[in-house]
C-alpha cells in the first residue's frame, strides 16, 4: 500500500512535472494567465495522462519496441481528440480560450515521458496512479501560477474582482515575462522546501566502536569532523 501511495504522490511533490522536472513549460506559461484556463488545461491533461497510461500499460507487451513511440503518440492523440470534442460540445468558452494548446497536449513531453518511462514498464494500477498523480501535480502547479498572475495582473480570481480598489493591476503579469517570473519564484520555493537535509554526523571520540567499523578506525580528518551516519 505504501508503494502505491508513493507512486501517486510522487508526481505531486517529489517529481512535480512543472516545478521539479521542469516539463511542459510552454502550456504552463501560456495557459496560466487565468485560474479557469489553468484548471481546464490541467484537468484535460490529467484525463489524457490517466487514459493513455492505462492503455499503454495494457498494450506494453504487444507493442513492438521499434515502433513504441509512434504507437504511444497514436494512443495519446486518441484521448486528446476525446477531450477536444467534449470541450467543444459542452464548454465552448474554455475550448476557445485554450485554443491551439489543447491539441498540442499530444506532444506534451509530460505525457509522452510518463508513457515511455513508466506506463510501458509497469502494471495498470501503478500506471493509473502515476498518471493521476502527475496530472494533479501539473494542475496544482498551473493553479498556483494562475492565482498569482490573475490577482496581480487582472485584479481578479476566477473572474471575481478582488483587488480593484487596492492597487492597479500589473499588466506584465499577464504577459510572458510575468509568467516566467512567477514560474522561477515557484521553482525556487519548491527547491527550498524539497532540499534534502544533510546527514547527521556522529562524534567519533564518543563512539567507542572504531574497531568494529568495516573500514577500520576513521582517519584523523574524520575524527575531527565526525563521520556520517
Amino acid at each position: 500500500m505504501s508503494n502505491k501511495l508513493k507512486t501517486f504522490t510522487n508526481g505531486i511533490i517529489k517529481e512535480n512535472p512543472v516545478l521539479v522536472l521542469v516539463l511542459g513549460t510552454c502550456p504552463t506559461i501560456a495557459t496560466s494567465t487565468s485560474v479557469l484556463n489553468a484548471l481546464g488545461m490541467g484537468l484535460a491533461a490529467t484525463f489524457v495522462l490517466l487514459g493513455s497510461n492505462i492503455v499503454i500499460s495494457l498494450l506494453r507487451n504487444i507493442i513492438p519496441n521499434k515502433v513504441r513511440i509512434p504507437c504511444f503518440i497514436v494512443v495519446i492523440a486518441g484521448f486528446v481528440s476525446v477531450v477536444q470534442l467534449l470541450l467543444q460540445a459542452y464548454v465552448q468558452s474554455l475550448y476557445q480560450s485554450l485554443g491551439i494548446f489543447l491539441p498540442l497536449i499530444v506532444v506534451n513531453c509530460i505525457i509522452l515521458g510518463r508513457a515511455e518511462m513508466f506506463a510501458s514498464k509497469n502494471n495498470v494500477i501503478d500506471s493509473a496512479l502515476d498518471g493521476l498523480g502527475m496530472g494533479l501535480g501539473f494542475t496544482l502547479a498551473l493553479f498556483c501560477m494562475a492565482t498569482v498572475r490573475e490577482i496581480l495582473g487582472s485584479g481578479t480570481w476566477c473572474g471575481i474582482t478582488l483587488t480593484a480598489n487596492l492597487f492597479d493591476p500589473i499588466a506584465i503579469m499577464k504577459l510572458t515575462p510575468g509568467g516566467f517570473l512567477v514560474y522561477g519564484v515557484l521553482i525556487a520555493i519548491m527547491n527550498k522546501f524539497a532540499k534534502h537535509k544533510p546527514k547527521k554526523k556522529l562524534d567519533c571520540a564518543a563512539c567507542g566502536a572504531c574497531a568494529g567499523c568495516a573500514g577500520g578506525c576513521p582517519s584523523a580528518e574524520n575524527k575531527e569532523g565526525g563521520c556520517e551516519a
